[in-house]
């Protein structure tokens, strides 16, 4: 079983097992967090589901492994002829989840 979720604006193909990075989370360390699918598809894509907007019956359940600090991310703004220059950056916080179930 595949499904896409939506978690903080970005959209993901998840399968049972796998781990995703996903923007901060409000949730403790081993917390389970339970979210509606956009779409729900077998492995091989013979039986699709697909609902407006989410599907309705479906759960995918996630567990919460870590919150951490990502890799740095530099915004460098630059402005030609005029002799301005900005190198600015930050480490986003991110949420380590784990795909419980798909149902």
């Amino acid at each position: 079983m595949l499904a896409v979720i939506e978690l903080g604006g970005n959209q993901f193909i998840v399968r049972q097992g796998e781990t995703i990075d996903v923007k901060k989370v409000d949730a403790e360390v081993n917390s389970t967090i339970t979210v509606e699918a956009l779409l729900v598809s077998d492995e091989e894509g013979k039986s699709t589901k697909v609902w407006n907007p989410t599907v309705k019956w479906s759960k995918v359940e996630l567990k919460v492994v870590d919150q951490f600090k990502g890799e740095k991310v530099r915004v460098f703004k630059m402005k030609s002829k005029k002799r301005y220059a900005r190198n600015r950056g930050f480490r986003p916080t991110l949420t380590k989840l784990e795909v419980v179930s798909i149902a």
